[in-house]
């Protein structure tokens, strides 16, 4: 009798302890797991970018970020507004559209503290034919559409004034304004126009001052503008796209490793061969 209950005892301590290492193991699985998932969820870096030429660059981008153990989900928007609000809410943790004069405005007008993680590429601006075909053929009064975002239109009446069309008061730079308009011997008039919609307004005035992304999507070549800025102008020195994050993660991991991507010697090659001089990379 006595060892029949020995027997049963012992059985009943053996249960016991492979339950107890069972919940272990369990937990410790699970354990495993969340940490597993958390890191997944970690490596993944979410970006907002203008279709053209930005998320093109970073769906090439993307493949080299996979290899350092990274995956980049793109949200493509159409306008300049809402990168930087989805970014500012967390919804994105980088965005790519934008300029730094751009970036700090919005920033000055929204209360927002978006920053710079690195300058990639300057799309140069051009002027392109509407009802006229050619800078010489402009008539007195002809009718010029332009951005209608502080920073952007300054490039544009800076674009302008090099080709002679205006001049601007002395000392006015990438904050001019059509009130800084000194000379305007053709009497040109400006109609402010949002930024992605000027293409479309190319039948109804005579020329328009356009953004580069924007004349991408709008099937437009460099090489159809009547004039474009030059590489080693104030505007290219100026308006290189940036990416963008929200102040203090400029030194995050995830972030200074899609910057070293999307400045690498690929990416710049990417961006020189694909694009024809529309793109130009920051050195």
């Amino acid at each position: 009798m006595k060892k029949l209950l020995s027997i049963l005892l012992l059985a009943a301590i053996s249960v016991s302890v492979f339950t107890g290492c069972a919940k272990s193991g369990a937990a410790s699985s699970a354990a495993a797991a969340s940490t597993a998932q958390s890191t997944a969820a970690a490596k993944k870096i979410v970006i907002g970018a203008s279709p053209t030429p930005h998320a093109i660059i970073l769906k090439e981008a993307a493949k080299l970020l996979k290899e350092k153990g990274y995956d980049l989900e793109i949200r493509e928007f159409s306008d300049y507004v809402l990168p930087n609000t989805a970014l500012e809410s967390k919804d994105l943790d980088a965005n790519y559209f934008q300029h730094q004069p751009y970036l700090d405005e919005f920033n000055k007008e929204n209360g927002t503290k978006i920053v710079s993680a690195g300058s990639i590429h300057y799309e140069p601006f051009g002027i392109y034919a509407g009802k006229t075909k050619a800078l010489a053929d402009l008539k007195d009064g002809a009718t010029i559409a332009v951005p209608n975002d502080t920073s952007n239109e300054a490039r544009a009446l800076l674009l302008l004034q090099d080709q002679g069309l205006i001049k601007l008061k002395d000392g006015t730079g990438i904050t001019a304004t059509q009130k800084d308009i000194a000379e305007n011997p053709k009497n040109l008039k400006f109609t402010e126009i949002e930024a992605a919609q000027l293409v479309r307004t190319l039948p109804d005035v005579d020329l328009a001052v356009i953004n580069g992304n924007y004349a991408l999507e709008g099937s437009l070549k460099v090489t159809d503008a009547l004039a474009v800025e030059a590489n080693d102008s104030l505007a290219a020195a100026t308006y290189a796209n940036i990416i963008a994050v929200r102040e203090g993660d400029e030194s995050r991991e995830d972030i200074k490793a899609l910057i070293e991507v999307l400045k690498s010697d690929e990416i710049k090659t990417f961006i020189t061969n694909t694009f024809n001089g529309a793109v130009v990379p920051v050195k």
